[in-house]
């Protein structure tokens, strides 16, 4: 599949500061969860993606159309048609209509008035705004907000979307909502999506590929199967036995990590030394008195990866 995103050694500064160090990457299309905490440049990324800043070194295209030159240029004005972006900040426009604010986002991208307005009926009525369509933007709820500046995003059908933070200050209902909606516009639609956020379950709902970054950096990436490998040090184990507390003692005497799940004390993630058989495992049980029902491979969950990534 064409690649829609391909950076090469791209880095950004302000000052003394350097914000990107050197990212290189090439994505295809698809959705994306760009995962990182405050501060590593996941914002400074989206902006140099949207033309909106050049990279003060290296290269790299959307759609194959290049990065760089001013932000006002022709090639940065192609660019930008390409893209829908929905901010983290409200970024509404007090006084208007829902429907006033998004044909008015279509008008800017360089549509016909008339073809803007049209479209934004549309939007509004595939994100279920249609019966708020009239109302002030400042008179929406925060879910209401996050999905017209969803539309704002969509009127002009671009076929990338980069979305920062897109479930911000929504309950849960609201968040689910606006996932089962992100998602649709990537499997239904055929939209690329880029959804940047801190919150790992978003990504795990709705994207296929997952980009880590951290310190400027891109420490991480690859599919969500791809980087939650297995494991092979770690198991989950369901033992049965009248006495399980001299097992794990006598597992944990032979270096092996035992921690009981909260709900059901007979499951155990166990962890295993380097050289272990999982013969061993069975032959202590035995001697114990104990019986290993079930013992399958415990996969390194998406918050771990990233936990243990930003760690190192």
């Amino acid at each position: 599949m064409t690649p829609f995103i391909e950076l090469h050694n791209v880095s950004r500064t302000f000052g003394a500061f350097t914000a990107l160090h050197g990212i290189t990457l090439t994505l295809p299309q698809g959705r994306v969860g760009l995962l990182g905490p405050n501060g590593a440049g996941k914002s400074t990324l989206l902006k140099v993606l949207m033309g909106l800043i050049p990279p003060s070194g290296g290269t790299g295209r959307v759609l194959n159309e290049p990065l760089g030159g001013d932000r006002d240029s022709e090639g940065n004005w192609r660019l930008r048609r390409l893209i829908g972006f929905m901010p983290e900040a409200d970024a509404l426009v007090p006084g208007l209509t829902g429907v006033e604010y998004v044909s008015l986002a279509g008008e800017l991208f360089g549509m016909p008035r008339r073809d803007a307005l049209r479209r934004a009926h549309e939007v509004l009525s595939y994100l279920e705004l249609e019966e708020a369509r009239y109302r002030r933007v400042e008179e929406y709820s925060a879910g209401m907000k996050q999905r017209a500046k969803l539309a704002q995003a969509l009127v002009h059908d671009p076929p990338v979307l980069l979305l920062d933070e897109p479930t911000s200050g929504l309950d849960p209902a609201g968040r689910d909502a606006m996932l089962r909606l992100i998602k649709a516009l990537g499997t239904d639609h055929g939209k690329s999506v880029i959804l940047s956020t801190h919150l790992l379950a978003d990504v795990e709902a709705v994207c296929e590929r997952v980009v880590i970054i951290a310190g400027g950096r891109v420490r991480r990436e690859g599919t969500v199967a791809e980087l939650c490998a297995r494991r092979g040090d770690r198991f989950r184990v369901r033992v049965q036995g009248d006495d399980l507390g001299a097992l794990r003692a006598d597992l944990e005497a032979a270096g092996v990590t035992v921690q009981p799940d909260a709900q059901s004390p007979e499951v155990w993630r166990v962890t295993v030394p380097d050289g272990w058989s999982n013969v061993a495992l069975f032959r202590r049980a035995v001697a114990c008195g104990a019986v290993v029902r079930a013992l399958t491979h415990d996969d390194e969950t998406l918050e771990e990866l990233f936990l243990r990534t930003i760690s190192e």
